[in-house]
């Protein structure tokens, strides 16, 4: 009898049985299948195009790949165990790996936070300090800081590991509510509260030297053709990563160029009053130059006035691709806070677990889509990951199309 009085006790603790969550649980299980499926895929394929694409090899898109690497080891190994506890609305794999669980579980999410944060300020630098940029996101500061990520999200969620727990709630195990305070709070505060915010403050940032910069390129190619002034003819390449793997030189529409002696006073004043802008703006457009600038030697008339054209037209295009680039890592950032947020205001309003368990188990579950979302968002709003997944994709379905043909072959 005591030991059935054990067994008892012990599967009540890891049940999340209720009547109210019995059909909701085929819904949560389908979702948790398709977040893996999807997550494993779209993530490993994301690591495998940095690998064999050298055009994505940049020092930005080793900030993507962290990414994915945290957001792989979810999705491949935290996930299907999820899944199996919803099916069963019971957690069967004991308590060590509900401690292992909940630590992978956080350490995967301070990781993708911490990343989220290097890639704005990374963003920031580009435009705002340039040098900054190139001394702390160097090939040899960049590894630094990826394991710092790591290191630093094993260190804040490890000294947890005697109060993690399986919470009914949610059919999954994480840290006690009670038992970790306040330890467990002000973590929870640090990572999602002031990380996410400082995240969200340098995107602002962004806009508005992004916006002002704009405004004064604007101005400044319409005083130079004002003046027809011929700008220095350039050949540039873009990159979609938006960070070169070696480093931009110059911008083929410098600003502090010879202005025209016809120019005007009122036009040099306002050059002057705007060149920290116009700084910006030569930043903003040379971020995203992937090879050296190649001087062209002079020529004919014709010759000039088209190399000036189409120097004009590959600055705007550097521009556009700077920003297309930091649309998207704005996107993936607040893909991660719908997908976090509804979760923490319930909690920190349901103090007393009143709340139906059904709400707790959807807004848990809206949390799993962050895994798996980011693969989508490349290769919707990126060319060149876009085209690395289509030769991924075309490679691995190569055999399968070989055999189909030499079955349709074979039967005609």
């Amino acid at each position: 009898m005591p030991m059935n009085h054990t067994n008892q006790t012990e599967d009540d603790v890891f049940s999340c049985y209720s009547p109210s969550v019995v059909g909701y649980r085929y819904f949560a299980v389908v979702w948790g299948c398709a977040v893996t499926i999807t997550g494993t895929v779209g993530n490993l394929m994301t690591i495998l195009a940095f690998t064999i694409d050298p055009r994505l090899r940049t020092r930005f898109n080793v900030l993507i790949v962290n990414l994915a690497v945290a957001d792989l080891l979810y999705c491949t190994i935290l996930q299907p165990i999820s899944v199996d506890s919803y099916l069963h609305l019971h957690w069967r794999s004991g308590q060590l790996w509900c401690s292992i669980f909940g630590l992978l579980l956080f350490l995967s999410n301070s990781v993708s936070i911490i990343t989220l944060c290097l890639v704005a300020v990374s963003r920031y630098l580009l435009v705002a300090k340039r040098a900054v940029f190139e001394r702390v996101f160097s090939n040899r500061g960049l590894i630094l800081l990826l394991i710092s990520a790591w290191a630093l999200g094993l260190a804040s969620f490890g000294p947890l590991w005697p109060v993690y727990t399986f919470v009914p709630q949610v059919c999954t195990c994480s840290f006690h509510r009670t038992r970790g305070r306040p330890y467990s709070t002000i973590l929870l505060f640090f990572y999602f509260f002031v990380g996410l915010g400082c995240v969200g403050a340098f995107y602002f940032l962004i806009y508005r030297r992004v916006r002002i910069a704009s405004q004064a390129l604007l101005r400044y190619r319409f005083s130079r053709r004002s003046s027809r002034k011929k700008p220095t003819s350039s050949a540039q390449g873009t990159d979609d990563s938006g960070v070169e793997s070696g480093m931009a030189k110059t911008c083929s529409c410098e600003v502090s160029s010879q202005v025209d002696p016809a120019q005007s006073t009122d036009e040099i004043t306002s050059e002057k009053s705007s060149k920290s802008a116009q700084d910006t703006a030569i930043a903003l457009n040379s971020s995203a130059t992937k090879s050296d600038i190649v001087p062209t030697s002079p020529s004919s008339t014709p010759a000039r006035t088209t190399a000036a054209s189409s120097s004009r037209s590959a600055t705007s295009g550097d521009d556009d691709e700077f920003k297309r680039v930091t649309r998207m890592c704005f996107t993936v950032f607040l893909c991660f806070v719908f997908c976090f947020v509804p979760f923490l205001l319930l909690n920190i309003a349901d103090k007393h677990n009143r709340a139906p368990q059904v709400l707790h188990m959807f807004c848990a579950n809206l949390t799993w889509l962050n895994s798996c979302i980011n693969p989508v968002l490349y290769a919707v709003m990126n060319r060149q990951f876009r085209q690395a997944y289509h030769v991924l994709l075309t490679r691995a379905a190569a055999p399968f199309t070989y055999l189909w043909t030499c079955q349709s072959t074979q039967r005609s």
